[in-house]
């Protein structure tokens, strides 16, 4: 394994709260003088060459790019005009895209029913009732919008109506495994508990689950054979599910992305900028987009610079960046950059190949996109990757006859605490860090056994995973049942389990859609509170 890098402890890197969270991390400035009378999504992209500054860890961006530009851009349009081989039109009718991240809340555009479908809520707001599934952090409903949002006025046949909101597979669906607090808190052993919950899950009734969006990344530095995250998408992939993963946002200069996109099966996804026009001849790598290196970097990019989607109204990126609410009549839209995007952008188009064609394999699916990207003149070979996505092509291309990938398979036999790389959760109150080789159950991590349950599919046994309940066992159709997180293994001097059970959230007041601001923004995202300063700014991407 590679050496490691010394960790740098969360409470030593904690931030104001208004560095916090880099989910969007490229775009909060508003856009100047611009007053929309209709929907963002009809919008005409803006943008001005001297209209970006660094404030703290946030690229201020008067930029603008709606779904409906990004759409043009990729030629999901012409997809969508398309049938398959059942006569309906191609916008990802069946297929279900799990949406790893921080939630998806029912705002218009996801709220109709058939469009989310909520697994566990892995997250440590799930002991709430009233924020389990919910998303208070924002980034989640961000990416739901460009995967699979469509305005319930949006009639069949009619996806490219300018007045609507119409993500990239508008007639997908998502399956909402949250496993990020509010301030997009989350422990490594979270994720791989919802990957591993997602393959176990994949074929249940209502849900096929054909894509993973994963738009995080840690900055580990093991070797992906042996990281337990890389090892989980790994065995996804090999399961037949279709995973997606940003690169980060490190930047040109940063030669190594981030993991699971470290894992040489899975789709890496880097970031474009259109430069404000649907046409390609201008467009370059996003400056936030990772670089990578030789060996490992961006498979293709997507559009990823002041993405316009659903805005999550009170969330924790609502109330603390509103530079990037859009400036529209309905106040739906918020906007913001980076390789999250991206990703959410590429898992839509996986989604509208796989209604066409159900029996593409992950490595089919792979081939047909980075086959048919669109290479980037004048651009840094190694950012782009094989291009820029090109969804229309990939529709029309044959399927890949041979496209089997014959990377040596990952092991898995890695360190939990390896795979965090720099980044840890704490808690709030003694701020100690969960560290080692234990998940947040304070169960121990033992790869022999969890890499054999996570490659056959059986990592849970109904609500448990790695020996602990986190989860139901009941399944209503909509929802996966929760269950009371037990406290009784957790001391004083180990990660505590009180701080999210008693204190964080059970009295907070979620209303509707939206989260009332005036009863957290005091006391709850002080420095003292989850350190969400450096997990939102390192690892949702």
């Amino acid at each position: 394994m590679s050496t490691r890098a010394t960790r740098r402890t969360v409470l030593a890197r904690r931030l104001p709260a208004a560095a916090l969270s880099a989910a969007l991390v490229a775009s909060t400035g508003a856009v100047a003088g611009t007053v929309f009378a209709a929907p963002a999504q009809a919008a005409t992209t803006v943008t001005s060459p001297s209209a970006t500054r660094v404030t703290g860890q946030w690229l201020v961006d008067q930029a603008l790019t709606t779904l409906r530009d990004v759409n043009t851009t990729i030629g999901a349009p012409a997809v969508w005009a398309r049938k398959d081989a059942s006569g309906r039109p191609l916008t990802g009718q069946g297929v279900g895209v799990a949406l790893i991240d921080s939630g998806v809340a029912p705002v218009k555009g996801l709220g109709q029913p058939g469009k989310v479908v909520n697994g566990p809520d892995l997250s440590f707001e799930s002991q709430a009732l009233n924020l389990r599934n919910q998303d208070t952090f924002g980034h989640g409903t961000h990416m739901a919008g460009i995967i699979a949002g469509r305005d319930p006025e949006v009639a069949t046949g009619n996806e490219n109506d300018p007045r609507y909101f119409v993500g990239v597979a508008p007639g997908a669906h998502l399956v909402n495994l949250r496993v990020a607090s509010a301030d997009g808190a989350v422990d490594v052993s979270q994720v791989i508990a919802a990957i591993d919950w997602a393959v176990a899950h994949r074929n249940d009734p209502g849900v096929n689950i054909r894509v993973i969006n994963l738009s995080f990344g840690t900055d580990s530095l093991q070797d992906p054979r042996y990281d337990p995250l890389s090892y989980a998408v790994e065995a996804a992939w090999r399961a037949g599910i279709v995973v997606v993963a940003s690169v980060g946002n490190d930047g040109a200069a940063a030669t190594r992305v981030g993991n699971p996109a470290l894992n040489p099966y899975v789709i890496a996804v880097g970031g474009s900028d259109t430069a404000g026009t649907v046409a390609r001849t201008d467009d370059t790598i996003g400056a936030f987009s990772t670089k990578g290196n030789a060996t490992r970097h961006a498979d293709l990019v997507a559009p990823g610079r002041s993405i316009v989607s659903l805005r999550d109204r009170g969330s924790f990126v609502d109330v603390n960046f509103p530079g990037g609410l859009v400036a529209d009549a309905t106040g739906r839209y918020f906007k913001g950059s980076g390789t999250s995007q991206a990703a959410a952008v590429v898992s839509g188009a996986a989604a509208l190949l796989l209604q066409q064609r159900p029996t593409l394999t992950p490595d089919q699916v792979k081939k047909l996109l980075t086959g048919t990207a669109v290479p980037m003149k004048g651009v840094d070979a190694i950012a782009q990757g094989a291009g820029q996505l090109n969804v229309s092509a990939a529709i029309t291309a044959a399927t890949p006859a041979t496209a089997a990938q014959t990377f040596p398979k990952a092991l898995g036999t890695g360190t939990l605490e390896g795979a965090r790389g720099t980044a840890h959760v704490a808690d709030p109150d003694s701020g100690v860090e969960l560290t080692g080789e234990r998940d947040i159950m304070n169960q121990p991590w033992k790869p022999a056994t969890w890499t054999v349950a996570s490659a056959s599919g059986r990592a849970w046994t109904g609500g448990t995973w790695n020996g602990a309940v986190w989860a139901g066992a009941d399944w209503s159709g909509t929802s996966w049942a929760a269950k009371t997180w037990s406290s009784t293994t957790w001391t004083a001097r180990s990660w505590s389990g009180s701080a999210w059970t008693a204190r964080s959230w059970s009295s907070a007041g979620w209303v509707g859609d939206g989260w009332d601001a005036r009863s957290w923004s005091a006391r709850s995202w002080s420095a003292r509170s989850w350190s969400g300063s450096y997990w939102a700014s390192r690892t949702w991407q």
